[in-house]
C-alpha cells in the first residue's frame, strides 16, 4: 500500500480497531519517493490535470512502480492509469 493511500485510509473517519485490523492485512506502506513523484506528474499531466486528482496519480504511481494490482471501490477514478500501466484488481 502506497504511503498517500495509508494517509487517505486514516483520514477516515476509522476507529483505532478498523486502523489495528487493516493494518494486519497489508504487507508493507511504501514510501511516496522521487521516481513516483515523476510518474504521477506524467500521469496528471497526461490525464487531463483534473483537479483534485493529484493524489490519486500519486497512489498510482506507486502501484505501478511496485508492479502491484490496486485494490480500490472507486476503480472509475482509476482506470484512466491503466494505459501506464497500472492494474486494478
Amino acid at each position: 500500500m502506497s504511503s498517500i493511500a495509508w494517509a487517505e485510509f486514516l483520514s477516515g473517519p476509522v476507529t483505532e480497531a478498523e486502523t489495528m485490523e487493516a493494518r494486519s492485512l497489508i504487507d508493507s506502506i511504501d514510501a511516496f519517493g522521487e521516481r513516483d513523484a515523476h510518474v504521477a506528474a506524467d500521469l496528471f499531466n497526461q490525464t487531463g490535470r483534473r483537479r483534485r486528482s493529484l493524489p490519486d496519480c500519486m497512489i498510482a504511481a506507486v502501484s505501478i512502480r511496485c508492479g502491484a494490482a490496486l485494490a480500490t471501490i472507486n476503480s472509475r477514478d482509476f482506470r484512466r492509469f491503466e494505459p501506464f500501466g497500472l492494474k486494478l484488481l
